[in-house]
């Protein structure tokens, strides 16, 4: 190889080095098939404040279905205790008035003494929250809320007939603020009677609304 061919060597490969060093710095770091890069904005979830007071006194009022004798109005109140987040207790009473409206239309004289018989009951009861959440007040505003079963023992006193009595249900309370909850209760008392010439076991099913104040 000659001088001159030599030279036009050198500077050809000089050129090559050049080029490809301004190729490299000209093209962007990371993925050269990324076009867009993505903005997340992260969301700021706050979780349900539930109140922290562990003591609740309420009044309620509703319909209590005696067996064989109808639905009737019923009123009470309930005393309890939250011994968790989950687990609560609670003592209830309550009362109503039985007809045997039905029955003296069949049979002179009726089932009862009177046109309506007393009964009232009281029970203690352990109950659990299962879903605890948020209702959604208009568009914006939510309040805590929890579902919640429940079940106990007690006694049943009607018609001068005392019974042993076991309960079970269901409900869901909403906080108002943290101080009060609006609750409604779907329970079934079961208790044996003997009023219609042989011993039975009654379901009897009461719905009831009603204010629950926590301190």
């Amino acid at each position: 190889m000659n001088n001159k061919t030599f030279r036009k060597a050198s500077l050809a490969t000089l050129l090559a080095a050049a080029s490809f060093g301004s190729l490299a710095q000209s093209t962007p770091a990371g993925n050269p098939d990324q076009v867009v890069v993505p903005e997340v904005d992260r969301r700021d979830i706050e979780k349900p404040k539930f109140p922290s007071n562990d003591f609740e006194v309420g009044l309620f009022t509703g319909t209590y279905a005696t067996q064989n004798f109808g639905s009737s109005w019923v009123y009470g109140a309930r005393i309890g205790y939250h011994i968790t987040e989950d687990f609560f207790v609670e003592g209830v009473y309550g009362q109503t008035k039985v007809s045997d409206e039905l029955f003296r239309q069949i049979l002179p004289g009726g089932i009862f003494a009177k046109d309506t018989e007393k009964l009232s009951y009281y029970n203690l009861s352990i109950g659990y929250n299962l879903f605890p959440g948020e209702i959604f007040i208009g568009g914006r505003r939510a309040r805590p809320s929890q579902f919640y079963i429940v079940a106990g023992v007690g006694s049943t006193k009607f018609d001068q007939q005392t019974k042993p009595t076991f309960n079970a249900g269901f409900g869901y309370r909403v906080y108002l603020a943290d101080w009060v909850a609006l609750q409604l209760d779907l329970r079934d008392h079961i208790f044996s009677l003997d009023l219609l010439g042989k011993r039975q076991s009654t379901q009897n099913v009461e719905l009831t609304g009603g204010l629950s104040f926590y301190f």
